[in-house]
């Protein structure tokens, strides 16, 4: 329980706008990338494959430094105040954000497209080393019983901060069709999350960490976690999630393009499509709230539930196209983000209360690893069914089957009866 309620009153809404805008940043910065794609398909020089790849391509390098990086960034998060890697990773995605907005104002074709995926690269080591504070800093200022609630806040606007972000910077560029003012822009957000956490009051740490045994250490706690019977199942349920979210994100331009087109909707932009990014976010943030009220911390029992329902959300996207209308498509969208937001939420909070609390860094970067490893694998995946020329309604449906398929050959552990 946290024991400095002052500490709790100021960090925690500092926490909550700075990791809104940290994360909006991340994804607008994204669309704006992937802005022109839309354009390019409409005036047919680009197809459905090479949005499918080129989406794919930027969600990977942005996942490598989770993988890479994990047991580096667990050890900072325990030896300094995780406060400063709130800092720290502020500063890493300006530098990262800097190196596109370079390549985009100065370069113009292949250098400016490797410009590009450097700065998101360099962006993903912020996030990465970002990630484990924002989850971590929890326990030490918010109280036990209410970490599922905080949780589902943090998972909420971190949710809509994707979406909202991936809207968002679609938007700008439809309007601008200027990469350097997305660029400049995205500047600006990081700034602002970068002044909300340097506000925060310093949060503990542990001085005992030692660099030389990180490595060996964070290799034990990822093999004792993964072999634990429950947190394992938690870690890889988590994973399952982050896979799944991971593919729909990727796969959602060009899904959205086709859904568009089916309904008979003509000159589509980016800004058409954050309408069915909307009935995403709405779904999710519904879900997250709704974990925190119908979920005590450690209660799974409805994970696998969620996960199923969740695959035949993806299955009914990939069935319903365009052909029905949009109506029906954002109500499938929010049934589908409700169902994610309930499956996640209760993951986070029962693994931050139940692992030792003086290695919270190293078990939050060993979930942001195999979060990333799933995502990464979203990345893989979509990347194998575009080779194969599957439509983007096609990939929905095989997605729901394989979320389908891993569910059912995983089994979340209930927790343990209350000791009497």
């Amino acid at each position: 329980m946290n024991s400095n309620p002052p500490l709790a009153a100021r960090n925690y809404p500092l926490l909550l706008v700075g990791q809104f805008l940290s994360a909006f940043g991340d994804n607008f910065l994204l669309a704006a990338i992937l802005g022109p794609l839309t354009y390019a398909l409409n005036s047919g020089q680009a197809t459905e494959g090479v949005i499918n790849g080129e989406n794919a391509l930027f969600g990977l390098v942005f996942s490598l430094p989770f993988i890479v990086l994990a047991p580096i960034a667990g050890y900072l998060n325990d030896r300094m105040a995780k406060t400063q890697w709130l800092v720290g990773g502020n500063l890493i995605k300006l530098l990262g954000t800097g190196v596109g907005f370079a390549g985009v104002q100065w370069f113009t074709g292949g250098q400016s497209h490797l410009f590009q995926v450097v700065g998101y690269t360099i962006v993903g080591v912020g996030a990465c080393f970002y990630s484990p504070a924002k989850y971590g800093i929890l326990p030490e200022v918010v109280a036990k019983e209410r970490l599922v609630k905080a949780n589902g806040t943090v998972e909420m606007l971190t949710l809509v901060a994707i979406v909202a972000g991936l809207g968002g910077g679609g938007v700008l560029y439809d309007r601008t069709l200027s990469l350097p003012i997305c660029y400049s822009t995205s500047l600006g957000l990081y700034a602002l999350a970068f002044l909300c956490n340097g506000a925060m009051a310093r949060t503990p740490f542990n001085p005992a960490a030692a660099f030389r045994q990180s490595f060996g250490e964070f290799v034990r706690s990822f093999i004792a976690l993964l072999s634990h019977r429950r947190l394992g199942r938690i870690l890889l349920g988590s994973a399952l999630f982050w896979f799944s979210g991971s593919t729909l994100k990727s796969a959602l331009q060009g899904w959205g393009l086709q859904v568009f087109a089916e309904a008979g909707i003509d000159h589509i932009t980016n800004l058409k499509l954050v309408l069915l990014k909307v009935g995403m976010v709405a779904g999710i943030v519904s879900g997250s709230v709704l974990a925190g009220q119908w979920h005590k911390t450690g209660d799974l029992s409805w994970a696998r539930r969620y996960a199923m329902l969740l695959s035949l959300g993806f299955v009914a996207l990939g069935l319903l196209g365009g052909h029905f209308g949009l109506a029906l498509v954002v109500l499938a969208l929010i049934v589908t983000g409700a169902a994610a937001g309930l499956l996640v939420v209760p993951f986070n909070a029962a693994l931050q209360s139940e692992t030792d609390p003086t290695k919270l860094g190293k078990t939050v970067s060993i979930q942001n690893l195999t979060d990333y490893m799933g995502i990464a694998a979203g990345a893989a995946y979509l990347s194998l069914l575009a080779h194969f020329n599957l439509s983007p309604s096609h990939i929905m449906i095989a997605l729901g089957f394989t979320v389908a398929a891993i569910t059912i050959a995983m089994r979340v552990i209930a927790p343990p009866p209350p000791a009497s």
